[in-house]
């Protein structure tokens, strides 16, 4: 399934302008939430074709948010790139077994993420 539509959870306003910016350039649809919650509810009402998901945020975080979204049959067909500062090996393993599909440390490398979204689509 080719990937249009991309939801971007960032709790960073510049994080999410740069990451809308380049993907609005590449052709993709772009989704904004501003926390997990908020991400996890507009995937389920907008159904995207991927998510880029922060880890460190408000409440609830991008940890919790993935295993939210991996665990809702509404959700858990949606692929997650965790997209995160934190780039410990054991938060990369921790992020794949709450359901991401993908891990990318911040800052982001344009080309990398890019190559990542269109290995998935």
């Amino acid at each position: 399934m080719p990937i249009k539509k991309v939801l971007v959870v960032d709790d960073s306003p510049t994080e999410r302008f740069f990451l809308t910016d380049l993907l609005r350039k590449q052709g993709y649809d772009v989704l904004t939430a501003e926390n997990g919650e908020q991400g996890v509810a507009t995937a389920k009402a907008e159904q995207p074709d991927l998510i880029l998901m922060d880890v460190v945020m408000p409440g609830l975080n991008g940890f919790q948010a993935t295993r939210q979204l991996s665990k809702s049959p509404d959700t858990q067909a949606i692929p997650v790139i965790m997209c995160t500062t934190k780039g410990q090996e054991t938060d990369r393993v921790w992020g794949m077994r709450q359901g991401a599909s993908d891990y990318i440390v911040k800052p982001v490398v344009a080309d990398e993420l890019l190559a990542k979204i269109k290995a998935l689509g």
